[in-house]
Formats: C-alpha cells, structure tokens, sequence
C-alpha cells in the first residue's frame, strides 16, 4: 500500500533512554517483530557503536525477516579530525549489517563550537563526508538534524546549510529534530518551509514532549510538508519523553486523512501499546489518548444519556477503530443512563423501564456518599444490580471471624479465623499470613473451597487502601480496593468501614461471590 507519510519507530532506542525503560535483547528482538507486524515503515534498532547489547541485537535481527519494516541503524557523523573511512563508529554502522543508517548532525552553532569545539566548516564536512560514505555502501541513509529549529532560531542562514550539506551529499531523507523538545507549532512550520524551499531530499520530524508538545509538532510539520515523523509507542523517552505514536498514527489516519500504516493495523493499535507497556514493565496509563482505558470513558449522567442516543455526540471517533472500547462510569454523577449502560456492559439486562432502575440509582449514590466509589469495583457493582433486580439466596455466609498477632522469636504473625456457613453447612478454618488481610484472605477460601472448587484458582492480585477523611484519625473511614484473578480474567471488589479489616473482607466477599454468580 502507498503510504501518505512513513513512520519512524525509534522505541527502542530513543524509547529506552526514559528513565526506568530498559530492554534486554530478547525484548526488543520481540518488539522489533510487533512493530513489523504492525506495519512500522522503520524501526530503529539501536546504537552499534554505543553498546555490546545493540551489536548483539543487530548480529540477531541480521537473520529475521521483516514483512513491512526496514531496521535502522542509529549513530552519528564521522568524529572531527579523523577521515571517515577510519572512524570506527562509522564502521560498527556499516557493521550491523541493516538496509537504513541514521546518523545525527550539528545544526546550532552553539553546539558545533561550545561542544564539539569544531569550526562551522569542518562540522559540514562531517555531515557531507559522513552521507556520501554511507551511500557508497548502498545505505539508506536519513539524516537526523539535531537541535534544527534551536538552531534555526539562533542562525538561520548556517542551519539551513547543514540541511543542504546533508542534502547534496545524497540523504535519502532530512529529518528535523525537536532535541530540546521547545518549539512551538508555529515555529515548526517557520522552519520546515525555509528547509523546503532549500533541499529536494523529503523532509522528516523528531520532535521530544518537553513543554507537551511532541504529537502538535509532528502534526504541524506534515501540515508543513514533511512526510516522515520519528517517534516512540507510548510516548517513552529521555526527560519528558518524544512524540508518541500512538497519538500521532490514529491523528494522521482518522483526522488528517494521510495513510501511514496498512490500515488493518489501526484496530490493534490499543493491544500493540499494551504489549509494549508489559515488555517494558510499566503499568499502562489509563489516560493515553486513543488508547488509554479512560479515552472514551464517560461519567456524567448528560454525558452518558446522550451517548447511548448518539455516540459521536460525545465520542470523536469509534473506538473500536483503535482496538479500544466505550466506557460507562457509575458515580454520585450518575443517571438513568449510565445504569442501564453499564449493566449491559457487564452481561445483565437491565433497560430504561426496568421498574427497579431507581432503587438501584439511589443506592449507588448513598454508598458513594458513604465513600464507596465502583469506577474500579464492577464486580462489586454487578452484585448491587444483580440483588436489586432478583432476590439473591447468598452463595455463603461469615458467620464470624478473628484476627490476630502474635510475635515468636521477634517475627510477628498473622493468624485469622473464620467460620461461615454454606446452606445447612458450616465450615471453620484458620489461617496464617504475611498480614492481616493475606490471612484472612486465606483462612475465607479454604473454609469456602470444599464447596465450590473452581475457588481454588482465585487469588488475589492488588490490594489499595485510601484513607477518606484524614482529619479524623486512626478513627477515618477506610475504603478498600481488591482485585482478583482465577487466571483467565480480572475483577475489582470494594468496602468501605472505619476498620480496615471489616473494608477489606467486604471487599473479599464480593470477590468470592461474584466468582460464584458470574456465571449468571
């Protein structure tokens, strides 16, 4: 497929200079073929020159086959003073064996004679001699301008010669960073006109998110001309992070109109960006655009009343398109609406004439009163719906339960009792833990798993703990939120009491129930 502007996927490396990012090379030998199967145009691999890692994943990825990527090398020009046939970094360059090389080059005076205390000519002689050499080997070589719109601010006249130096050399493309991530829109599309009127090579961005920028910039400079952007999955990058694609790739699909990616691939842009959070190891933010778990979440009652009517009214694309999905909060903000919406969401059919539609209303907004919130608790709340539209015989019932602490040879332990009651049947356990909570977690289950024994794959998996009202002390009411998993599926559970074990075996005990009634 002809493709409108090409994507730059520079994750792992650029990406994995964010601080806590760091990818073994197993890791981005699995990344490098997700972004491939994507249908990333490139994917920068890393610096050879800079680490053994980088060789070991060029040495790799030499004998994987890539279906829509072409991997780049990433370095810099030749070092000043030495020719570049003898400059060994150019060298590992040649050596990582990889259809594109990037390399970087001074464009802001300030750095060609404050850093690399060079002269402006030998600093072009570096970037042309660099490109030339390069493309002697059959490279494709893109040219990454650092610092050009600093630079161009600084001095125009010497910035746009780098840029022609690169040009005339035979860059396959100019590429013009952002580095300190400070422009502003309207200087990014200043710049790139003066670039377009000097070089015929294709204009490309890089721009960093350092004053929240980074997505508006790339946008501003196809806007301007460009038809290559250079960013990271996730926004992941050194300081505040570089333009993130998983913004920036449904903006050019869905609001400009410029293919980038084979469009099947815009569907799993939502799971792509997870599965590089897991291989990063960080926890996925909810509130990415397009992608975050809260992108088309709604809350409001007016809100939620009109999307079910009309979803566009308050959503600006589907999200399905990006892999997401439509969700409805439940509040002491909520209406009719977001009840019914949220019922069926969870599986349970529940309509705007269902007579029991206002008790439920008016009993989740007393509890969220009472400091019991459900955004993170739907199983908590699928129980309250389910017991209002039914009568519900309890799939059990804690008769009573202990916990204690004891200390043995200076090691404290938690030990918890508990009996509860299974139709005519009691069952009484005690169990020991490394807390309170993780006791009495333990001791519930086992005196539970005799009767039901799809129990014995649930655990539990978070546990938080928010103090409401500070100001009363050790006597403030707690609110206690769990999550759960048997495995194959995650649910949240909340309780709420002024004695955190009493919140949190509210919570454990719609936990278990929900487990058992969810089959209904």
């Amino acid at each position: 497929m002809r493709l409108d502007v090409e994507i730059y996927d520079t994750t792992l490396r650029d990406g994995s200079q964010g601080e806590g990012i760091n990818f073994s090379v197993a890791d981005k030998l699995r990344l490098a073929e997700r972004l491939d199967a994507f249908g990333m145009t490139f994917v920068e691999g890393g610096w050879p020159g800079s680490n053994p890692k980088d060789i070991e994943f060029f040495a790799t990825a030499r004998g994987r086959k890539f279906r829509h990527t072409r991997i780049a090398a990433f370095g810099s020009t030749r070092r000043k003073g030495v020719g570049v046939e003898k400059d060994d970094q150019v060298r590992l360059l040649l050596d990582a064996a990889t259809p594109v090389v990037t390399i970087f080059g001074k464009t802001w005076l300030l750095h060609v004679q404050e850093v690399l205390r060079t002269s402006p000519d030998e600093n072009l002689q570096m970037i042309a001699d660099t490109i030339r050499f390069l493309k002697d080997h059959q490279k494709f070589v893109i040219y990454d301008a650092e610092h050009a719109f600093d630079g161009f601010k600084d001095n125009p006249e010497y910035a746009l010669a780098t840029l022609k130096a690169a040009d005339h050399a035979g860059a396959d493309r100019v590429v013009l960073c952002d580095t300190n991530g400070g422009s502003l829109t309207t200087e990014i599309g200043r710049t790139l006109a003066a670039a377009r009127s000097q070089i015929s090579a294709p204009l490309g961005i890089h721009p960093h998110n350092d004053i929240g920028l980074g997505v508006a910039n790339a946008l501003a400079a196809i806007e301007s001309g460009a038809i290559h952007v250079q960013g990271t999955m996730n926004g992941y990058g050194e300081r505040t992070g570089n333009c993130n694609l998983t913004s920036v790739i449904p903006a050019l699909a869905f609001k400009m109109k410029k293919r980038c990616v084979p469009e099947g691939s815009l569907r799993k842009l939502r799971d792509l960006s997870q599965f590089v959070d897991e291989i990063a190891n960080v926890r996925h933010d909810p509130r990415q655009p397009w992608v975050g778990s809260t992108a088309f979440a709604h809350k409001g009652g007016m809100h939620v009343n009109a999307v079910q009517k009309v979803p566009q009214s308050f959503e600006h694309i589907n999200p399905e398109l990006v892999g997401n999905r439509r969700r409805v909060l439940i509040s002491d903000l909520a209406g009719r609406s977001n009840i019914v919406m949220k019922a069926q969401e969870l599986g349970i059919p529940l309509h705007n004439d269902s007579p029991e539609l206002r008790e439920i209303l008016n009993r989740i907004k007393d509890l969220e009163h009472q400091g019991y919130e459900f955004e993170a608790a739907e199983a908590s709340l699928a129980l309250l719906i389910w017991k209002a539209r039914t009568p519900v015989v309890p799939k059990f019932v804690v008769d009573a339960y202990h916990v204690s602490m004891r200390s043995m040879k200076g090691n404290s332990l938690c030990e918890a009792t508990i009996k509860v009651r299974v139709g005519d049947q009691g069952a009484h356990r005690v169990a020991e833990g490394d807390g309170p909570v993780n006791a009495l977690d333990s001791a519930l289950r086992q005196a539970l798993v005799g009767f039901y024994p799809q129990l014995k794959k649930v655990q539990l998996t978070d546990y938080k703990v928010r103090i409401l009202d500070s100001a009363s002390g050790t006597a403030a009411k707690t609110r206690v939120l769990i999550e759960s998993s048997d495995g194959k599926r995650e649910w949240g559970t909340v309780g709420v009491s002024s004695n955190i074990i009493e919140a949190s075996l509210q919570a454990l005990i719609d936990s278990i129930e929900y487990r058992l009634m969810e089959k209904r």
